[in-house]
């Protein structure tokens, strides 16, 4: 069973993925994590509050199945196929530790900000608040999430994609260069 918990190498994820890619191209369907919560929300009655969720949600159905499923997938996974850890690199390890997150190697989250005693702390709330908008309107607004982009968009060669995907890169080395420094410090 050990090859079921340890990470798979690219030359074996790659592949599959590429071939999951494949066959939803194929099919005439794009994948998404963004537009699985658009389905959600308009299966919900999402319309009745605003008109960005009246649509035929139903033609998109098998978009809540990938979301349940990845829900489903992750929770088996995390208590039953690993150890709820992450080795990381230790010199993030260490470069975190300055932030003062000592839970790098514990968990897939940071307990100092993730736990149940951190949202106990106004600025962690405030933190997660701020942070969770700003990934819901950069999604909407970039018209899909990284993953939409990165492997659904990017697969169909859509320059749109391409350039949404050097946006995420480069606010994402922003974010961690020079706005997560002045966060946590």
């Amino acid at each position: 069973m050990n090859w079921i918990y340890d990470p798979w190498p690219w030359y074996v994820s790659g592949p599959l993925i590429a071939l999951t890619m494949f066959i939803l191209l194929f099919a005439g369907r794009q994948f998404g994590m963004s537009s699985n919560l658009r389905n959600l929300c308009a299966a919900t009655g999402g319309g009745k509050a605003a008109d960005f969720f009246k649509f035929d949600w139903k033609k998109e159905r098998w978009n809540l199945l990938v979301m349940v499923g990845a829900a489903l997938g992750g929770f088996i996974a995390s208590q039953y196929l690993s150890d709820n850890t992450v080795e990381i690199n230790p010199d993030v390890t260490q470069k975190l530790e300055t932030y003062g997150i000592y839970s790098t190697n514990e968990a897939y989250l940071p307990n100092e900000i993730f736990s149940l005693e951190a949202l106990s702390n106004p600025a962690n709330i405030l933190i997660l608040i701020v942070g969770g908008f700003l990934v819901g309107f950069g999604a909407r607004y970039a018209g899909g999430c990284t993953s939409g982009h990165a492997i659904s968009g990017l697969s169909n060669l859509q320059l749109p994609s391409l350039i949404a995907v050097i946006g995420f890169f480069a606010g994402g080395l922003v974010m961690i260069h020079f706005i997560f420094p002045l966060i946590f410090s």
